[in-house]
């Protein structure tokens, strides 16, 4: 979409750290930070959130995020003491851009209930 902050990542016109990148997702650093370790993982297409992502292929793509995911927290070193996964779903979910992400957070001990 032209007018997605992270759609407009995913085609460099935005710059971000970028810290991994497969075909079908993009892992960045968050710009504000709740941990040592906070990346966002975005599927490299458009969809707006969770429950954009039914049926079989959608399904299949939210796997394959999970998974990227999950080696990403293996690639920071957050398998020993674990980790985050966190997706936001509409506004009073706290979701503020329009594109389905994961927050992976880790590196302190993190409590719950979350906020």
């Amino acid at each position: 979409m032209a007018e997605c902050l992270f759609c407009k990542i995913v085609a460099g016109e935005i710059p971000a750290k970028i810290v991994k990148r497969s075909d079908e997702a993009l892992a960045f650093r968050d710009i504000d930070p709740k941990a040592p370790v906070h990346l966002l993982v975005i599927p490299t297409r458009h969809i707006p959130a969770v429950r954009d992502a039914r049926g079989a292929e959608g399904e299949q793509l939210l796997g394959r995020l999970l998974a990227f995911t999950a080696e990403l927290a293996g690639e920071h070193g957050l398998d020993a003491e674990g980790y985050r996964i966190v997706t936001n779903t509409g506004r009073n979910a706290g979701q503020s851009v329009d594109h389905l992400h994961l927050h992976l957070l880790g590196g302190r001990k993190l409590t719950w209930p979350p906020g």
